[in-house]
Order: C-alpha cells, then sequence, then structure tokens
C-alpha cells in the first residue's frame, strides 16, 4: 500500500513540475462493428466524440496525453430496400452503443505543431440502443427508439489507437485518429470466430488553454 501511494504521489509530481496543459476535444466518429453474426449488409454508422486532455512533455519531442472522452459508437444495417414505381423505400436500424473513454496517448512531435500518437483506449459502456428508421425518397416516414439490455454486453472494451494532430495556434488544432477495438463487445460470444468489436475514425478539433 505504501508502495502505491509512493507511485501516485510520484506520478503526481511529475505532471505538477511539467508543463502540462488541458484542453477540450470533440468531433465525428465514423464507427462499425468488425463482425455481426447475421448483420452482413452493415456499414459505418456516424457519431460523436467530445471531452477533456491533459497533454504533460516529457521532453521536446514526447509527451503523454490522457483524455475522458464520451464516445458514441456502433454500426447501421439496411434491411430492406425497395424501388416501387418511381418510389425509392429503405428500412434501417443504427445500433448506438456509448461509452465514457480514457485513451492514454504517447505523443511523438515531429515538428513544435505537427505531432503523431499511439496508445491503449480503456472504454465503459453507458448506453445501448437500436434506432430504427423508414425513408421514402430519402424523406424520413417514422424513426423509433429502443433500449438495449446492457447486461447482454461487456461493460468494458479494450482498444489500441494511432493518430495525428496538427496545431494551426499554440491553442487550435486538429486530430485525426483510428482505434481499434479487441474485445468482445457480447458476452454471450464464447467462440473467438463470433466475436464483434468495435472499429471507429474520428476526426475533430483540440483547444488548449494557456499555462
Amino acid at each position: 500500500m505504501k508502495k502505491l501511494f509512493l507511485g501516485l504521489g510520484l506520478v503526481a509530481g511529475t505532471f505538477a513540475f511539467a508543463q502540462t496543459t488541458f484542453g477540450l476535444k470533440g468531433g465525428m466518429n465514423v464507427s462499425s462493428l468488425s463482425k455481426d453474426g447475421g448483420l452482413e449488409d452493415q456499414s459505418s454508422k456516424i457519431g460523436f466524440n467530445g471531452g477533456v486532455f491533459l497533454n504533460a512533455p516529457l521532453s521536446e519531442q514526447f509527451s503523454i496525453q490522457p483524455e475522458v472522452l464520451y464516445n458514441n459508437l456502433g454500426s447501421k444495417v439496411t434491411i430492406t430496400e425497395a424501388n416501387i414505381g418511381n418510389n425509392n423505400y429503405t428500412a434501417e436500424y443504427a445500433r448506438h452503443l456509448d461509452y465514457i473513454s480514457v485513451p492514454v496517448m504517447a505523443q511523438f512531435n515531429a515538428t513544435p505543431n505537427f505531432y503523431i500518437e499511439a496508445g491503449p483506449q480503456f472504454s465503459f459502456l453507458v448506453d445501448a440502443r437500436d434506432k430504427y428508421k423508414n425513408t421514402k425518397n430519402g424523406s424520413t416516414q417514422n424513426a423509433e427508439s429502443y433500449s438495449l439490455n446492457k447486461d447482454n454486453f461487456n461493460n468494458f472494451d479494450f482498444a489500441l489507437g494511432l493518430g495525428i494532430g496538427y496545431y494551426f495556434t499554440p491553442q487550435l488544432g486538429i486530430n485525426a485518429r483510428y482505434t481499434a477495438g479487441l474485445t468482445d463487445i457480447y458476452k454471450s460470444n464464447s467462440n473467438s470466430t463470433d466475436n464483434v468489436k468495435n472499429n471507429v475514425f474520428q476526426v475533430g478539433l483540440n483547444f488548449r488553454f494557456k499555462n
């Protein structure tokens, strides 16, 4: 226990003396599920992410950036599509899986403004729902949303991320990141070949507060 408190103290001291910066970030998710038994027609779903980050330089070129994000993931599936007369009808649903995600990125600053990053992401499921939508010639006719039983899902999701970023000014920057899930999102898939995993491409803006 003493060693644990000593370790936490050393980490806190490191962040205290480093030129740490705090900031906000947010943007768009393009997410999908890597495999899902009977959902061969699944495609990417547009979602969002947003949260806070702390950037702690370890040297002139390396830094550590832990983040806390609200992540909207999942996928979209077209169930039916029909052309009747001059009208095009579709029925589709999107599976929404919302997580509190904690990425911990190791960043290499190739230039003062441009960086490359990689690291793990730890996520915790907070909501699961399906949203159904019927359209006629691209116009929504009706839409419904149904909550899913979270007990059917694994509450924890582990992933690895790889990304790049660029700061236009000392405060404002853009970032892009791909995160590949390594954990099956469902509890019931005992066979590894049936595993369903989150995958997401993210693009967004960073805003750093001045020291």
